[in-house]
């Protein structure tokens, strides 16, 4: 048997506008409209929602209704159902639209898309309690699984994750740590009591996500007949097939003049051909197999790059520098009570932001430059310390008036309290 999952990350995060030098401490609104078109986060959402959110979800919408054995997942990030409820709302009636079949799942992630375990163990849970509040209050759905960003695991992770009370994680299938093991089977997470999880079959989910246009390829063009016998070739050699991948991937990423969307349409059709395959969630994927055995995933790995890791967004000493000064913001930032400057710090952390810091200009330089609204790493990395310098002294004013305001509530108290000299008694003159 061959269960394919399809699980897609549906993310877009505030892009900080140009903010120069000269608009700290006279400018707060650091995601605001901007003239330039590169940085509008209004635009931008426009864009792809057209391009992909609308048109890919009447086109998921349209094989739930065709098949009644597919199934599908998604995890998507606070970040863009905020903005989604501001600028586009009618995608979000088009995922209820999903969600409302009942074979779709929704995974659990960080609210802002962010590095926060690596920093923050506090931050992260927060950001977690208020994912799935989103989640619940927009789809009336609890996540079970979660899904971390860019898929960064390992195993202090899992031990954290079942500890909330998750029954599984997904996690990236790289060659370096499944070793000689199978990623096409469910594993234990090292340390865990049974925390499953579930790997990403990174080839064939980049041969959809990322070689489907590529015309070099030596299996270009890809077809649905052609990608379900790769499927198939794993019956008798594994449980599950796990295909994650940017949902950006269809109409974005891979236009809809690749013929993407007709891939799309006839594939379900053509994996359900082989009487063995059939679709699952990621939650059914854990009810229904067994682990094949323990991974162990001391090093973090993510779903970034070819090297799998931290170095997209931790590989220099601008990326080192933003984060840390972010991170180290935190107690003051949840202290001052103000839920406008609370809002720009966790949009502030989002990965995105040390992802456009990113110089690495390998094999992935050009992944890179395409994501980035910025014309260089250099100019990011400005961009973000003005607005964080901005955001460091909104945060100090604030602390500063704060502090006041109790020396004063404790000086009028003092006041208040303060007994007053009692009048002398008289005494009786001895005659």
């Amino acid at each position: 048997m061959a269960s394919i999952c399809f699980y897609f990350q549906v993310h877009q995060p505030f892009r900080i506008k140009k903010y120069t030098v000269f608009d700290v401490g006279n400018d707060h609104d650091y995601f605001g409209e901007s003239a330039l078109d590169t940085l509008d986060n209004k635009k931008i959402l426009e864009k792809v929602s057209n391009k992909c959110y609308l048109p890919a979800n009447a086109a998921f919408l349209k094989l739930l209704e065709q098949h009644p054995e597919f199934k599908i997942s998604y995890s998507i990030s606070g970040s863009l159902l905020d903005q989604l409820e501001k600028y586009k709302p009618e995608v979000i009636d088009s995922f209820k639209a999903l969600v409302a079949t009942g074979r779709v799942e929704l995974l659990n992630e960080t609210y802002n898309h962010s590095l926060s375990f690596l920093y923050s163990p506090e931050e992260f849970r927060r950001q977690i309690k208020l994912h799935k509040e989103k989640v619940m209050q927009l789809f009336s759905f609890e996540p079970k699984v979660f899904r971390n960003t860019e898929l960064i695991y390992n195993n202090d992770l899992a031990i954290e994750l079942e500890s909330l009370g998750f029954k599984g994680v997904l996690l990236e299938g790289a060659d370096h740590i499944i070793g000689w093991r199978n990623p096409n089977f469910l594993h234990k997470a090292k340390g865990s009591k049974n925390l499953k999880l579930l790997l990403r079959n990174y080839k064939l989910s980049d041969d959809i996500a990322f070689r489907f246009s590529t015309h070099s390829w030596n299996e270009h063009p890809l077809t649905a007949p052609k990608f379900s016998k790769w499927v198939n070739d794993i019956n008798g050699n594994g449980h599950i097939v796990n295909l994650f991948m940017d949902y950006e991937t269809f109409g974005e990423h891979q236009w809809d003049s690749t013929g993407i969307f007709e891939f799309l349409s006839h594939l379900p059709a053509e994996l359900l051909k082989h009487p063995d395959n059939d679709f699952v969630t990621p939650s059914e994927a854990i009810e229904r197999f067994e682990y094949a055995g323990e991974l162990d995933v001391k090093d973090f790995v993510s779903w970034a790059d070819i090297e799998r890791d931290l170095s997209a967004w931790l590989s220099n000493p601008m990326q080192h520098d933003a984060i840390s000064k972010i991170y180290s913001m935190e107690k003051d930032v949840i202290s001052s009570g103000d839920e406008r400057i609370i809002d720009d710090w966790r949009k502030m952390q989002t990965s995105d932001h040390f992802y456009y810091m990113c110089t690495k200009f390998w094999a992935d330089g050009d992944v890179h430059k395409y994501f980035s609204p910025y014309d260089s790493p250099y100019e990011a990395f400005i961009n973000y310390m003005n607005a964080l310098r901005d955001l460091k002294m909104r945060v100090l004013k604030l602390k500063r008036q704060n502090k006041n305001r109790a020396l004063k509530a404790k000086k009028s108290v003092s006041l208040r309290t303060k007994p007053k000299n009692s009048p002398k008694k008289k005494t009786k003159s001895k005659k």
